[in-house]
């Protein structure tokens, strides 16, 4: 049973934007399958890497879009994006020098800043992209 699904109130209307969160989604339940299978730190590593890789290329996509079109919250956004981006960064390099264990809070963190901001904060450019032309 994955840790984490995808549902269509997650969807902000924009497919290609759709189709980044459902890789975000992946990721998360890959690190949790992993940690439930007692995978190796290398193997752990390479998906919080990858994790933190994509979350930069799809925070990259939204940001265009937010500079494309002038969408009136750019900063906050890119501020929750930032910071997001710093927390798994210090996740991983904790990780990666021995003082943190990957757990499920890390998890649920994972899973719950992804539908908090997708609910909160994407949902509000959702119809301002959506007037846009981006569907």
């Amino acid at each position: 049973m994955a840790f984490m699904k995808w549902s269509t109130n997650l969807s902000v209307n924009v497919a290609e934007v759709d189709s980044q969160h459902q890789h975000l989604v992946n990721f998360i339940n890959d690190l949790s399958a992993a940690m439930k299978e007692g995978k190796g730190k290398d193997a752990l590593a390479e998906i919080i890497t990858g994790l933190v890789l994509y979350a930069k290329t799809h925070f990259a996509t939204e940001e265009k879009y937010f500079d494309k079109f002038g969408y009136p919250e750019t900063f906050s956004h890119k501020q929750e994006h930032n910071m997001f981006i710093e927390k798994v960064t210090e996740f991983k390099n904790d990780f990666d020098n021995g003082s943190q264990l990957l757990s499920v809070p890390i998890l649920s963190f994972l899973r719950d800043w992804l539908v908090n901001h997708i609910n909160v904060s994407d949902m509000k450019y959702s119809g301002f992209f959506n007037e846009k032309g981006l569907s």
